[in-house]
């Protein structure tokens, strides 16, 4: 039988709560996030992947001369079968060059992006081609007994992550090899609009801080944590450190679209809303301002005077009146006049239907007179 194209994973936390998809670095498995994963469950349904031929991945998904696009198209096969339409991604080292190609090549899938003891090229072919023909000849040992020098500080190891090593299987971990030998995303990291969280530590040896900055400086928008007393997996030797810095970045689009909620719809109907809040909405209610919010109405695409303009359609043409109050005088605040927003409701009599466009004017009308302004 053929390999199976989906990657062992692990997932953990609600099944309702936002996704994000945690990758690992070369010669280590998902136990590289047991110290963050747990906790980062408790408001995202985490998915940790191992690469092809460790862990529990299968070796014969990728072969010799595989590339960062065929270990991303393998992340993404496991997001379709997981029914994971967008997510947050985060990755260590070649799993942070995965999420660097997924944000250049399909950023329709991504919601952010945190790049953490990573690089947008591995110091150039050769040395890996040269540690593949190394595993390819000897196997994982010889790369297993470096590994802690590579990986954390002096006096500092976590023999799991080593043992990772070891039993990964040579082909596979020579095909990731070959990736990294292949990877350079420098010309295109000003082509990343997600937003992207990046972590360096600085006593990396792998990966430094350089690298981590030249990806800050060509990402608009990016930030930069630099964590003292870490080397190359940050994540296992500063678990703390990581998950203070992953917590603040994802938590960003709910806080990014409170704010634009309430300078559209005005503090006292966000007030109220939150105020009715329950255990039982709150989920909806961190939807609504990460995604709504959040995502859609900070798009620069349309201008908020034009998102007005479209959801009074939108509301019009099914029949939420109670919203359509709610969106006229958000209207009104994104500056469109009266005479603007009737002329919405009267294409709306055109292309919705004159009934609904009755109704609307009905529900426009009373709140404009609400807001000291008849319209005229």
């Amino acid at each position: 039988m053929p390999p199976s194209p989906v990657l062992q994973h692990h997932a953990e936390g609600p099944t309702s709560a936002p996704p994000l998809l945690l990758g690992p670095s070369l010669g280590t498995s998902a136990a590289l996030w047991d110290q963050v994963a747990p906790e980062l469950s408790a408001g995202h349904r985490v998915v940790r992947w191992d690469l092809p031929g460790h862990g529990g991945s299968d070796a014969g998904t990728i072969g010799a001369g595989a590339t960062v696009a065929d270990l991303a198209g393998l992340v993404l096969a496991l997001a379709d079968e997981l029914g994971l339409d967008r997510f947050a991604y985060a990755g260590v080292s070649l799993g942070g060059a995965v999420g660097l190609h997924l944000a250049v090549h399909h950023p329709q899938r991504l919601d952010s992006l945190a790049v953490l003891c990573s690089s947008a090229h591995f110091g150039g072919a050769r040395p890996w081609r040269e540690r593949a023909a190394l595993v390819r000849a000897e196997g994982t040992g010889r790369v297993a007994e470096s590994a802690p020098e590579r990986w954390f500080t002096p006096g500092f190891t976590v023999p799991r992550l080593v043992r990772d090593t070891r039993e990964a299987d040579p082909g596979a971990y020579a095909a990731c090899c070959d990736a990294l030998a292949a990877f350079d995303l420098r010309e295109r990291l000003g082509e990343i609009r997600v937003p992207t969280l990046l972590v360096a530590g600085r006593e990396d040896p792998a990966t430094p801080p350089a690298h981590l900055r030249e990806i800050a400086d060509a990402v608009p928008g990016a930030e930069l944590v630099e964590l003292a007393r870490a080397s190359h997996l940050a994540v296992a030797e500063r678990p703390g450190a990581v998950l203070g810095a992953l917590r603040g970045h994802l938590g960003q689009h709910a806080r990014r679209g409170m704010r634009v909620r309430r300078e559209v719809l005005g503090d006292a109907h966000v007030d109220r809303a939150q105020s009715r809040q329950t255990p039982f909405t709150a989920r909806f209610q961190d939807f609504i301002s990460r995604y709504a919010w959040g995502e859609i109405w900070t798009d620069p695409t349309l201008s908020r005077r034009e998102r007005s303009m479209v959801t009074l359609t939108a509301l019009v043409a099914h029949g939420h009146l109670d919203e359509l109050a709610m969106h006229v005088r958000a209207a009104r605040r994104n500056g469109l006049t009266p005479d603007e927003i009737g002329a919405v409701l009267q294409q709306c009599a055109v292309y919705v239907g004159v009934p609904a466009a009755n109704a609307a004017f009905g529900v426009a009308q009373r709140v404009l007179a609400e807001l000291g302004d008849d319209g005229a």
